[in-house]
């Protein structure tokens, strides 16, 4: 067999081994000791003859595959009813082997891996308050959407905790822009209004605009928020 390839091209005897099954295309589960044999200590050869230098782990398994080879060329005893079956000379190596083919499967596997990780980039956390626009939020001194939130969720569970529920079916669409308009023709008239007397209607689609609609008005200063003492009624005032 032509031999193409040097010995440092391969992580250790059991690699090489590997490789020479696979290119003989046998069994792992059934290796043919005589072919391999001959094959692994030919290679051995023809490195020497190279000057390339063969380590002292090459040769070990070199002289194990020709002992096993020896006990396969042995007549096998019988089996006796009740006796254990003889193990196979070669079982061991079959053992080493898959258990190398399965670490290089992993190994294989974490390198394409960290090539993946070289392309992710991680930050590590900081304050984000710097990157916050303060124009979303009310003016200062006033209830924060944050605060807001929380008020809302509160009265939005007791709303649906409690029934029978007040709720009208439209199929018309709610916007943002309607429920603005129709929240200005209310604080025109009452001037001043508890902000939970905006929300009449107890469906995501109109608590959504609502909200939003809210928000927006006091984002362009169209109303103030206000609450004068923690759980007082929250109150929003036409400038």
């Amino acid at each position: 067999m032509e031999m193409d390839f040097k010995i440092n091209d391969f992580e250790g005897p059991l690699d090489l081994l590997l490789h020479l099954i696979k290119e003989s295309k046998m069994d792992i589960m059934d290796i043919e000791m005589e072919s391999i044999t001959k094959q692994y200590v030919d290679f051995l050869h023809h490195s020497e003859q190279m000057n390339l230098e063969v380590s002292s782990e090459y040769l070990v398994l070199a002289s194990e595959l020709i002992e096993i080879k020896s006990k396969m060329l042995l007549p096998r005893n019988q089996v006796v009813e009740g006796e254990a079956e003889e193990e196979d000379p070669r079982q061991e190596l079959v053992n080493r082997l898959l258990e190398y083919q399965a670490y290089k499967d992993i190994t294989h596997l974490l390198q394409e891996k960290e090539l993946l990780r070289k392309d992710i980039y991680t930050k590590l956390p900081e304050n984000i308050h710097q990157y916050v626009d303060e124009a979303s939020y009310v003016p200062k001194g006033e209830m924060s959407v944050d605060d807001l939130i929380r008020a809302f969720q509160s009265y939005y569970q007791r709303k649906l905790e409690s029934k029978p529920l007040n709720t009208k079916v439209t199929v018309n669409e709610i916007s943002v822009a309607s429920r603005r308009s129709d929240i200005q023709k209310v604080l025109k008239e009452k001037k001043r209004v508890s902000f939970f007397e905006l929300f009449p209607v107890v469906s995501k689609e109109y608590i959504v605009a609502t909200f939003l609609a809210i928000l927006e008005m006091a984002k362009n200063r169209e109303l103030v928020i206000m609450q004068d003492r923690d759980f007082d009624d929250i109150i929003c005032e036409v400038v």
